[in-house]
């Protein structure tokens, strides 16, 4: 049974650790992720975003295949299913399709429309008993297309967008997706003790998990941050595994070839990955 991410960020938030969204992209991945953190014991968000929803076949075929797959691995644990950097379109689709929580990123709408959208989804994501996230201040680097520069969120419109009744918020703080520049300059911490203040201590969501060092995780927890969301690291592991798997020759070794096997080595090193994050966050033994 999928739950919405409310309850559990929200003993996050009181706890100081942080639960980990791990996008998913096909079978292999939820596997792995929903068995992980069954045996560490921890709450997990799955991600989806609308690239891969669209991938999958639908926002329809992701919520059976999740559920399905919880019930059939005796998934014990909170498990959440959310639309990462939702649209308007999008949320309105996975509210209808099943899923337990939506993100709504209108950050590059004007203030006052990310407002008005994000208020109406709000009404209906309760309204079916759904978490909502909403965003403010773009988050940096290219996610489906969509490129920013990691901008910094003013408080004072976190403030406005936390008052709307959204259960947790992604503010920028100079964070990106994808693979961090050499030239990156780190995490804002003044901005983001200004944004925890200014909304009241709202769960806080920090985008682009990928990369940014064990210390500056561990300040961001301590600060209000409660969601992490993990993406391109796994998508790294499991390439690096599966390449390993093809140049050793092994995919050419009885039936090798055959996708279960080929894919096995992939789908433990996202394994490996989230048990790395979810002991890094803190949410271990947590569920």
């Amino acid at each position: 049974m999928l739950v919405s991410a409310t309850e559990m960020l929200k003993k996050a938030r009181d706890g100081h650790y942080a639960v980990g969204q791990f996008n998913i992209n096909n079978l292999e991945w939820t596997k792995a992720i929903l068995l992980t953190a069954e045996e560490l014991k921890s709450p997990v968000i799955l991600g989806v975003s609308e690239g891969a929803g669209k991938y999958m076949t639908g926002y329809k075929t992701v919520a059976a295949m999740v559920k399905a797959m919880v019930e059939s691995l005796n998934i014990t644990v909170p498990v959440a299913l959310h639309l990462d950097h939702g649209s308007y379109e999008g949320a309105q689709k996975c509210i209808e399709a099943g899923f337990s929580s939506i993100m709504f990123d209108g950050s590059h709408y004007a203030i006052d429309e990310n407002i008005a959208k994000t208020k109406e989804l709000v009404e209906m994501a309760h309204k079916n008993g759904l978490s909502i996230e909403a965003e403010v201040g773009s988050i940096g680097g290219e996610e489906d297309g969509v490129i920013g520069a990691g901008e910094i969120a003013d408080p004072e419109e976190c403030a406005k967008i936390a008052a709307l009744g959204v259960d947790f918020l992604a503010a920028g703080i100079g964070n990106i997706h994808g693979v961090y520049p050499e030239n990156w300059k780190g995490l804002d911490f003044d901005a983001l003790d200004k944004i925890h203040n200014a909304t009241d201590h709202i769960p806080l969501v920090l985008h682009g998990g990928t990369g940014i060092p064990a210390e500056m995780i561990k300040k961001a927890i301590s600060l209000g941050v409660c969601k992490i969301n993990v993406n391109t690291e796994c998508q790294l592991s499991f390439a690096a595994a599966t390449r390993e798997y093809i140049e050793a020759g092994k995919d050419r070794q009885g039936k090798g070839f055959d996708p279960r096997k080929l894919l096995a080595p992939g789908t433990e090193a996202i394994k490996a990955t989230v048990k790395e994050k979810m002991e890094l966050f803190g949410s271990v033994g947590k569920a």
